[in-house]
C-alpha cells in the first residue's frame, strides 16, 4: 500500500519535526535573526505533517477490512454532484476572500504597518488575482 507508506514517512518527519522545534524552543539561548522563528515554523508544521499522516494511516487501518466501505468512499469522492459542489463552495469563499483581503490590506496601510510587510501582502494579493485571471482565460478557451 502506497499511502500506507507515505502515511508512516509523514507520521515519522512530523514527529522528527516537532522534536526538533520543542528542543530548540527549550534550548536555544539568545537566539538571533531567522531563529527566533525557526523553532515555531518547525513545531507548527511538525503537528501539521504528523497530524496528517495519523489521519491517512488511521483511514487506511479503518478501511482496510471493509471493502464495501472503501468502494462507497471512493463514489462520494468522485461524485459529480459533490465535485461541484466542493467547487461552488471555493468559488464562493475565493469571491469573499478579494474583499476581506482587500479591505485587510487597506487597514493596514492606513495604520501604517510597515513598507516590507505592506508590500509582500500586495504581492501576494496580486499573485492571487493573476492566478484566477489566467485559469479565467483559459477555461474560457476550453469551453
Amino acid at each position: 500500500m502506497k499511502s500506507l507508506k507515505s502515511s508512516y514517512i509523514a507520521i515519522i518527519m512530523g514527529g522528527a519535526l516537532l522534536v526538533i522545534g520543542l528542543y530548540l524552543v527549550k534550548y536555544l539561548i539568545n537566539p538571533q535573526g531567522i531563529m527566533l522563528a525557526l523553532p515555531y515554523i518547525c513545531v507548527g508544521l511538525g503537528c501539521g505533517v504528523f497530524g496528517h499522516g495519523m489521519g491517512n494511516y488511521i483511514s487506511c487501518k479503518a478501511i482496510k477490512g471493509n471493502p464495501e466501505v472503501q468502494k462507497q468512499i471512493n463514489i462520494d469522492k468522485n461524485d459529480e454532484r459533490n465535485v461541484e459542489i466542493a467547487n461552488r463552495s471555493k468559488a464562493k469563499a475565493y469571491d469573499m476572500m478579494i474583499f476581506v483581503y482587500g479591505a485587510l490590506l487597506l487597514s493596514f496601510a492606513l495604520m501604517g504597518i510597515d513598507m516590507i510587510a505592506l508590500l509582500l501582502l500586495v504581492f501576494t494579493y496580486l499573485f492571487v488575482q493573476g492566478y484566477g485571471i489566467y485559469y479565467r482565460f483559459k477555461y474560457d478557451k476550453e469551453m
